[in-house]
């Protein structure tokens, strides 16, 4: 029996030793991380998701590969999965973008504005055009002091029909925008379309470009801010709704 327990002990030995060889060899063989990836931010589990609309708004025309574009049908699937994932609690919007076209820039902003969960919009350089109306689809909005935004009117480009039914549907497209944008923000229909129509400040259009602290004066955004800013409003909208929701069930509790 000693024997065998010796021999045991003799072949389990030289099994462990091999492996730490091998470790150590693993060990010095292995390259020293560049300075570049020291230096990237490790991803951390949140629950509020970061939704970024940069460039041009791509809709039914695919723009050509050297423009900077967000393609609707990518976000829309995006949208409809924080919608059902019960780990995010809020979605913060982040926007620098030029436009681009309307019915894909309405369409987002309906898929956002119709979010069960909380969202916080910041408009960071730009959000012009119907950027706008994307911008406001949030519960709350901010602007960057040095961010703009373009209000101007609904173009067309490409070969026009010069008919009353062109500039009839130019007009209830127009509308649309004015609606949507007026419902989701402090901004009245006569001061919106007074600055959409307004001349002088364009070289070749009418508009009006709204710089950081004028669309907080006109109604068009809630606040002037930054990051930090938009996630203490999203950590507030969220406490609001946590106790909304305490308040529910202790009314059903009581019934």
């Amino acid at each position: 029996m000693r024997r065998a327990h010796q021999g045991l002990r003799a072949e389990e030995t030289p099994s462990v030793e091999p492996t730490k060889k091998k470790r150590s060899n693993h060990e010095e063989s292995s390259p020293a991380p560049s300075p570049n990836e020291s230096e990237k931010v490790l991803p951390t589990k949140s629950a509020i998701h970061t939704l970024v609309i940069i460039g041009q708004i791509e809709g039914h025309m695919v723009l050509p590969a050297q423009n900077k574009t967000t393609k609707y049908e990518h976000v829309i699937p995006q949208l409809v999965a924080i919608e059902e994932n019960r780990d995010i609690k809020g979605l913060l919007l982040v926007l620098n973008t030029v436009g681009g076209d309307v019915e894909a820039g309405l369409a987002l902003a309906e898929m956002i504005a119709s979010l069960s969960k909380p969202t916080v919009s910041l408009v960071l350089g730009g959000g012009h055009s119907i950027g706008g109306p994307v911008a406001v689809a949030a519960d709350y909005s901010f602007i960057a002091p040095t961010a703009t935004m373009t209000v101007h009117p609904i173009r067309m480009n490409g070969l026009v029909i010069g008919v009353p039914q062109t500039y009839e549907y130019l007009d209830k497209m127009q509308d649309r925008v004015v609606n949507f944008v007026t419902g989701h923000s402090r901004i009245t229909t006569e001061k919106y379309r007074e600055l959409m129509f307004r001349t002088g400040e364009l070289a070749r259009d009418i508009g009006t470009v709204l710089v950081g602290h004028d669309a907080v004066d006109v109604g068009l955004i809630h606040a002037v801010g930054g990051i930090e800013d938009a996630l203490a409003k999203m950590q507030e909208l969220l406490h609001e709704k946590r106790n909304a929701r305490r308040a529910h069930r202790s009314k059903k509790t009581v019934n």
